[in-house]
């Protein structure tokens, strides 16, 4: 083994950390946009529901 290929084997593990790195990022920063997503949309199914509609009938003749 010569010197050359051992800075290319430290390089390939540079660039594969670095590129973990970045899609580990990637991903937290999808979970984070889901979790909000997913808040929102309860908040929304929540204020939707109404428990008085329904509860009376109101009839005219």
């Amino acid at each position: 083994m010569n010197i050359s290929s051992l800075g290319m084997t430290n390089l390939s593990v540079t660039d594969t950390q670095t590129m973990n790195a970045v899609d580990i990022a990637m991903l937290k920063k999808s979970l984070d946009t889901v979790e909000t997503g997913g808040e929102m949309i309860t908040q929304m199914m929540e204020r939707s529901i109404n428990p008085n509609i329904g509860g009376n009938i109101d009839i005219r003749l």
